[in-house]
């Protein structure tokens, strides 16, 4: 972080009922004590020395005949989970199985937004706390994972959808978290670069701002979630992809991969968009959830020209400005089923008008580079953090477009259902159990449309 910005340092000291008691069972101070290896006085010493005494961040494990628990994905979720069943529970025995290389799926294709401005108690209740965790994520992995605490802005551009902000704003500061409404004279002195549009088709009357929310480094997390778990003894087994499930009777008992077969009494799926491929290896041919494409772009490097994330309210167009200047954006799914990490044109003509609609003195800034990450799009929207849906497996997926800003949190969460062979009360509402129950978690309003949200 860098050291004198107010907005990166800051802290909500509104803290939900249920916070305090979660905080208290990690163990982030004596991790951080045990692995700390980075530092200032590192990196003088390696300055002096041609930087020659650095170690590699994780060892490059070869893959044993057991474990205690075999994840599958090498992503920020999966390796996020293998850190906190180490740190929080205890369990080391761990193996972190990667088709790849480390990093190499969503955790890396995504416009590192953090924010936790949701409208649903269940919603807010989890992204909170996640929230809560990437405050002191640095730290606890003695890793800095460029965490920019520089604020999210929805824009609204009409009277109901103010409306709709302030009831948001509302039941966020209701369930601890921060929040405020601004109104277009200081949204002007906020964001200076933007048009208002007062004669324009989306004039902005106002927007939500959640001061505590901005972006992070999505390869830095993976990186530091990678050693922290690499320094409590859990292997990380990359280009090692699982082709099958072992079974005895109903129960999983391990995978086949292609480096061999790994047992373990425990077998965890966190693969996003690729949930349901691999969970087909294992004879479920259905779930609840959709694979989809979204595009991502980042533009050319500018000068300092908008400090905060920006939404747009009258279409899906997500907006900030990197460190080393250049625009990263995002919007809607290219509308199909695919698993291919790439778009297609349609989608980026509407964002670039809608980027245009906010800010037309953008115009002539070129595109620099774009991606593509495959969503597991849930049928409400929300996640899965769950048991099952066999004995011995663990399944965590449906991020939608939540999957990023979630990694702390779903670590923690899925790390807690492993071990304890339960759900915690944050992710509990998030199993596959309402879906026939009817107890969708549907922030959005679309209905079972995965699409949509």
């Amino acid at each position: 972080m860098k050291p004198g910005n107010k907005r990166q340092t800051r802290r909500n000291s509104h803290f939900t009922p249920f916070v305090p008691a979660l905080l208290s069972g990690t163990t982030g101070i004596r991790a951080a004590r045990e692995m700390k290896e980075y530092s200032a006085l590192k990196v003088l010493t390696n300055t002096l020395t041609g930087n020659r005494g650095w170690k590699p961040a994780w060892r490059k494990a070869e893959p044993k005949p057991s474990y205690d628990v075999i994840i599958i994905g090498g992503g920020g979720h999966g390796l996020a989970t293998a850190y906190y069943l180490a740190a929080n529970h205890g369990i080391t025995n761990v193996a972190v199985l990667e088709k790849g290389y480390l990093g190499s799926g969503n955790i890396g294709r995504n416009t590192t937004i953090v924010r936790s401005n949701y409208l649903l108690p269940q919603n807010i209740r989890f992204y909170e706390y996640s929230m809560k965790l990437w405050e002191s994520l640095s730290h606890e992995l003695n890793y800095n994972v460029m965490f920019s605490q520089r604020g999210i802005l929805n824009l609204a551009h009409s009277p109901a959808q103010l409306d709709d902000y302030i009831r948001r704003g509302n039941a966020m500061r209701l369930s601890g978290a921060d929040g405020k409404v601004l109104y277009p004279d200081e949204i002007a002195r906020f964001v200076p670069g933007l048009d208002l549009g007062g004669s324009q088709r989306f004039p902005v009357v106002g927007g939500l701002l959640q001061p505590r929310a901005g972006t992070a480094r999505h390869d830095a997390v993976a990186w530091g979630y990678a050693r922290g778990a690499d320094r409590h003894g859990v292997d990380i087994i990359e280009n090692c992809e699982v082709t099958g499930f072992l079974r005895d009777g109903g129960r999983v008992t391990g995978v086949q991969t292609s480096r061999g077969e790994i047992r373990a009494a425990k077998t965890a799926v966190a693969v996003a968009g690729s949930t349901s491929r691999v969970l087909k290896l294992a004879g479920i041919d259905r779930l609840p959830i959709e694979s989809h494409v979204l595009q991502a772009f980042v533009s050319e490097s500018i000068k300092p020209f908008v400090d905060t994330v920006v939404t747009f309210g009258g279409g899906h167009l997500y907006m900030s400005q990197s460190d080393k200047g250049g625009l990263v954006f995002g919007s809607d799914l290219d509308g199909y089923n695919s698993y291919a990490q790439r778009g297609n044109l349609p989608v980026i003509h509407d964002l670039m008008s809608e980027l245009l609609a906010l800010f037309p003195g953008l115009d002539r800034i070129r595109l620099l580079r774009s991606w593509g990450g495959v969503m597991d799009m849930s049928m409400d929207g929300s996640p899965i953090i769950t048991i099952g849906p066999l004995d011995g497996m663990y399944l965590n997926c449906g991020w939608c477009y939540g999957g990023f800003k979630a990694t702390p949190a779903s670590g923690w969460c899925f790390a807690w259902t492993i071990a304890k062979d339960e759900p915690h009360a944050i992710n509990a509402p998030f199993g596959l159990d309402r879906f026939y129950r009817g107890m969708l978690i549907d922030e959005k309003g679309q209905g079972p449309t995965p699409r949509l949200h």
